[in-house]
């Protein structure tokens, strides 16, 4: 029997997903969530072997949970199901050990097949979401251009970063203002949403 923790904050949604598993003879649903501050703790009581976990989660992002479930719970795998398909979501997954990432209008037979090849030991990518990865651009910063945006995404101010970073404000500005426009970005705030989604920060 694979025991099965879902956590997806829309509802409609997460009573379809618990059906379609509780229908299946091989398959139990042990934890149901519809935030993500209580994922490893659940996943731990519930001895779950398989997390089914939405990305965009309130108070903790599925992929924040599924970092954290890799150190503290490790025998319970995590599938990731989602509606997006962004290429800097799946890299994240991909390095914190995410075993399945699936598209949320995939069929119920996708997820099946998914649940079941994760809790064997298997992987599982969703084909749109592999072209989409490939597709994506590479990441056009240098490294000190990533790290000052990274530091200015934190919430730092240039001065800050000059600080931080031991360089001069104008350095920092003219790495900030490079990002801009390497990205195509309206403005340092737009430069930092554009890298967060590619997955460069």
């Amino acid at each position: 029997m694979i025991r099965v923790l879902i956590a997806e904050d829309m509802r409609l949604l997460r009573e379809t997903v618990v059906a379609a598993l509780e229908f299946e003879d091989d398959i139990a649903v042990v934890a149901v969530l519809e935030d993500g501050g209580s994922i490893v703790s659940a996943a731990v009581e519930a001895r779950a072997e398989v997390a089914v976990l939405d990305i965009d989660l309130p108070g903790r992002t599925g992929l924040e949970a599924a970092a954290e479930m890799r150190t503290r719970y490790p025998q319970c795998r995590v599938l990731i199901l989602t509606a997006l398909a962004n290429p800097g979501h799946l890299k994240r997954a991909m390095e914190i050990g995410v075993c399945g990432f699936i598209l949320k209008d995939g069929s119920r037979q996708d997820l099946l097949h998914a649940v079941r090849t994760v809790a064997a030991g298997g992987n599982v990518l969703d084909p749109g979401l592999a072209v989409t990865a490939l597709r994506a651009p590479g990441n056009p910063l240098t490294e000190r251009e990533s790290e000052v945006l990274r530091c200015f995404a934190e919430g730092a101010a240039p001065k800050q970063i000059a600080t931080r970073l031991h360089l001069s404000y104008g350095t920092v500005r003219n790495y900030l203002a490079s990002a801009v426009t390497k990205l195509r970005a309206r403005t340092r705030v737009d430069a930092v949403r554009l890298a967060t989604e590619a997955g460069w920060l």
